[in-house]
């Protein structure tokens, strides 16, 4: 009778490396994944950034609209109404409140981005003022306090720049990825999920996150967010290259997927 011993691996040693075609095929995905991430940045930056600034341009230049005008459901000019508080939720997650008024808006709901300062004192019944702009609320008022509704335009372009840049570095990591996995399938080197991939791309989405916030609480420009990220990323990249090579970084084997 024969016995057949199989080779048992150890348990730190290192997985075998992945083979040609798995390569070939990740690699084909990460350049399929680049080109989606590439079209996306320039819808962003071509498309969704320029119309969101030139939508807050033209409601900062709306004026009030003449009370002696037929009120149309959609208006380019601001008109002040006065409304009826129906219902209010401040739920995290479902922050509105509903609002009753004369026709074209006889019941409107009103999304907002925080609970104050007028939202968090409304009670069934109440009256309010608001402002409404191309037939949504913009603004509601209650005295001397006001707050802006999610729908009103916003200057915040830093954000928008945020998530067209993380596009724009998943591009430029999927197709450096790719590549190497089809230029080398079996050995991509360095570029693998584990730990190189892996970091890269937390430090992406990170950097592009908090770039994005800390610009927009500051003021700073916009074009300041691409600039930052992906000097990060390029730093980040070129340190944990060369800790890699090294060997100051533990890889969890040649090929790590």
């Amino acid at each position: 009778m024969t016995t057949r011993i199989g080779t048992v691996r150890e348990p730190d040693a290192p997985p075998p490396p992945a083979g040609a075609g798995w390569n070939r095929l990740t690699g084909t995905a990460l350049i399929l994944l680049s080109l989606l991430a590439a079209l996306s940045c320039y819808s962003v930056f071509t498309s969704w950034l320029p119309a969101d600034r030139a939508l807050y341009r033209e409601y900062k230049a709306a004026r009030t609209c003449p009370d002696h005008t037929v009120i149309r459901p959609s208006e380019n000019c601001l008109r002040h109404v006065t409304f009826t508080v129906e219902a209010t939720s401040t739920t995290r997650r479902n922050i509105r409140v509903t609002l009753l008024g004369p026709p074209p808006w006889s019941k409107v709901v009103v999304p907002f981005g925080d609970r104050g300062p007028v939202l968090s004192d409304l009670r069934t019944g109440d009256r309010l003022t608001g402002t409404v702009w191309r037939g949504v609320v913009v603004v509601i008022a209650q005295g001397d306090d006001r707050q802006e509704s999610a729908d009103a335009p916003r200057d915040e372009p830093q954000m928008t720049a945020a998530i067209g840049t993380f596009a724009a570095l998943v591009a430029g990591l999927s197709l450096a990825f790719g590549v190497m996995r089809l230029a080398r399938p079996r050995h991509p080197g360095l570029f693998a999920w584990r730990p190189y991939g892996k970091v890269l791309l937390i430090v992406t989405g990170a950097s592009c996150g908090v770039v994005g916030l800390a610009t927009v609480w500051t003021g700073l420009p916009w074009p300041l967010v691409p600039t930052v990220c992906g000097t990060v990323l390029g730093g980040t990249a070129w340190f944990l290259h060369r800790d890699l090579l090294r060997g100051a970084v533990r890889q969890d084997g040649p090929d790590a997927a």
